[in-house]
């Protein structure tokens, strides 16, 4: 993609204005949380002081709004504290300026790298430096300072107070991932009905599993139906493919066919109804004739061999999500796993350790984190330093936009910066006309500020343009309060925050982390463990009594992530002005469909993993060593530019057909015929992208 038409896209992404469900609710107490340490702050120590604190109140909130699994008044508490800290530090530094920068330089970096630990500590560490640049000009003393970082932190625990005091939806984040992954789950089983090989989108699933996680202060107050449905859910997925697929399921015409896709349009039909009842709260309310079809007797005698097992084994999964969803279940087991209370999550003190851990992992060359943090530091210094040569004033503009629209990837940066200019050009335009026409004392301006700021709350997820908008009036207004002259402000701001854009861009142009270089390594990664995964399956057919399923639960989770991981890069790269490096968008797609199917086959045969007691396979193992052996061949091909060899598979499956003995067992060696066969379409639209690079 050339530069220009990056450029374009991204300009196109950041002014979006997407439809979101709006939660009035949860602005108005987040308003409500500003108004009150703004009217008590202007009531007890004035103006000034006022500015301050709202900052605080204002970011509190704004924290609160991430997505997180975590208690929201955490989010609060920590923002509040953690601006209060940085605005006292950076006060009593900044008089001697070279000091200043290294502490800005030290701050940023720091806020950077928290991106190692997930975005919400990213976005929120880095916002709180970005206001810590505004705050530190407020106070006039160091005692000064400290009632600004005082009514900062206040500001944070009067947000987290209305937060417990006045709950919107306790538990709705955790409701709407499990709703989410069972309506995905409900979805799947109906596209099976008319394309017995759809693809299923694992990111659902994977966000639940994330939801599921709480700390045991939280399990205690866990919901009932919240706890259980996911491990249902995540069972529900290969018993579904198992009675679509023709490869190893029902045959792809005939009676049994027709059964199949009347069992699978009930299944979807009860995980709608589960998926409602958890989102809500409700009780659950079943299709009786859905119900009918699970129950009917005409299954026994249709379905036979594989298809009957699945049948059976989705109504009594179904069963187990309808009785969790009401309320009644609390089992997260898959058979064989120990008996667990639920999955931890470490406590916030706990969690630092971890954090740290993130961070120093990313401690190294060819890290995009690290490169963000070195471009965000850098960037800051450099727009703190221009703000000040600037005849302008109020030089914190520039830095504090960098800061604020820099992100790991090129598209969310460039389409931040984007829009945060035409937001503030925008915002700045309507709160100088009201400014104007109102005159407003500063009374008015904290009022006005406080609904700029609901607004803000309510639309903030409905693009980061809109939100931009909302926010440049609140600064307005706010500054206007403390005794700023708006028409001294609103030109500075501008011509400061497009400085800021265009060094955040210059940034990312002269020091990237391009996403395409890195393509072959993160499909390789996915070959590893793809091959991993299916490896675990055969080793389980091999030795039904020694293997535990959690190997192969593990297995499967880690082929999952390195699948989203592969996607997330591929939808990055498409965006990105740099040449494809070996790898094309049709290779790359053909590729995908590949190790796709590849793992699909291998959750079959686990849909269908014999029981403890049943008869080994031996020749699984051999197919299994050979398979993870070739897998990891294959993926070293992979990053060298080469077009990976399946030999060893063919060896194994040619070795133990010409074996004496008994025959080997069909529904392994199907099995890993199919798998086989994945690899060579991999190897094939490699071979395309070979000839072409």
């Amino acid at each position: 993609m050339s530069w220009l038409r990056a450029l374009r896209e991204t300009a196109r992404s950041g002014l979006t204005i997407e439809r979101q469900r709006l939660e009035p609710l949860i602005a108005l107490r987040g308003a409500a949380g500003l108004a009150l340490v703004v009217g008590v702050s202007l009531a007890l120590f004035g103006p000034a002081i006022a500015a301050g604190s709202a900052f605080g109140a204002f970011q509190a909130a704004i924290a609160t709004f991430q997505r997180s699994w975590r208690p929201r008044p955490v989010l609060a508490l920590v923002s509040g504290a953690s601006l209060a800290v940085s605005t006292f530090v950076g006060y009593v530094t900044v008089s001697h300026t070279l000091l200043f920068l290294v502490l800005l330089v030290l701050w940023t970096f720091a806020a950077g790298m928290t991106w190692a630990a997930g975005p919400t500590g990213g976005i929120i560490a880095g916002s709180n430096a970005a206001i810590m640049l505004v705050t530190i000009t407020l106070p006039t003393s160091v005692a000064d300072a400290a009632a600004h970082a005082a009514m900062m932190a206040f500001g944070g625990l009067v947000q987290a107070a209305l937060i417990v005091l006045f709950p919107v939806r306790r538990w709705g984040a955790q409701r709407d991932a499990l709703a989410d992954a069972l309506a995905g789950e409900a979805d799947y089983a109906r596209r099976l009905r008319h394309d017995p090989v759809a693809p299923f989108d694992p990111v659902p699933l994977m966000t639940a599993r994330n939801a599921a996680a709480v700390t045991p202060r939280q399990a205690r107050r866990r919901p009932a139906d919240l706890h259980g449905a996911r491990g249902v859910a995540e069972r529900l997925r290969p018993v579904l493919a198992s009675l679509a697929d023709p490869a190893l399921g029902v045959p792809a015409e005939g009676p049994e066919r027709y059964w199949a896709r009347e069992i699978l349009g009930a299944a979807g039909s009860l995980l709608d109804s589960a998926a409602r009842a958890v989102r809500h709260g409700d009780p659950v309310r079943l299709d009786e004739t859905a119900l009918s079809v699970l129950k009917s007797p005409d299954t026994e005698v249709i379905l036979t061999g594989p298809p009957r097992r699945a049948a059976d084994r989705l109504t009594s999964l179904l069963a187990d999500v309808i009785e969790i969803a009401e309320g009644t279940g609390t089992d997260d087991r898959t058979p064989g796993e120990p008996l667990v209370p639920h999955r931890s999550r470490p406590t916030l003190l706990r969690l630092v350790p971890v954090i740290y851990r993130s961070m120093r992992r990313e401690m190294r060359r060819g890290s995009t984190i690290l490169r963000h943090a070195e471009r965000v530091s850098a960037v800051t210094a450099a727009g703190y330093v221009l703000g000040g040569l600037l005849p302008l004033g109020h030089g914190y503009w520039a830095p504090m936009t960098a800061v604020m629209v820099m992100r790991p990837e090129f598209t969310q940066t460039y389409s931040r910066s984007v829009a945060r200019f035409l937001g503030t050009v925008l915002g700045v335009a309507v709160a100088t006309g009201i400014v104007q026409a109102a005159h407003p004392n500063a009374q008015l301006s904290a009022l006005l500020a406080v609904v700029s700021a609901g607004l803000m709350y309510l639309l903030m997820r409905t693009g980061y343009a809109v939100s931009q908008v909302c926010v440049s009036a609140y600064v307005v207004f706010l500054l206007g309060m403390a005794g700023d002259d708006w028409s001294q402000t609103v030109p500075e701001r501008v011509v400061l925050t497009l400085a800021g854009g265009l060094l955040a861009m210059a940034a990312y142009a002269l020091y990237p982390a391009w996403e395409t270089p890195r393509l072959r390594d993160r499909l390789a990664n996915w070959v590893i463990t793809d091959g991993r995964y299916a490896a675990t399956v055969l080793d389980r057919y091999a030795d039904p009594a020694s293997r535990s399923l959690d190997d192969v639960r593990k297995a499967l989770l880690t082929t999952r992530e390195a699948r989203v991981a592969w996607q997330e890069a591929l939808e990055t790269a498409r965006h990105e002005p740099v040449r494809h490096r070996g790898i094309s968008r049709t290779s790359a797609a053909d590729a995908q469909d590949a190790l796709a199917q590849f793992g699909r086959v291998a959750m079959l045969m686990e849909a269908h993993l014999p029981a403890a007691s049943a008869t080994p396979v031996p020749e699984a193992a051999g197919l299994a060593a050979a398979l993870l052996r070739a897998t990891e061949e294959g993926a070293k091909a992979v990053r060298e530019r080469r077009v990976p060899d399946w030999e060893p598979v063919r060896e194994a499956l040619a070795r133990r057909d010409a074996a004496p003995g008994p025959p080997p067992d069909p529904f392994v060696k199907n099995g890993a015929t199919l798998l086989l066969r994945a690899l060579e379409d991999f190897s094939r639209a490699l071979e395309i992208s070979s000839g072409r690079a």
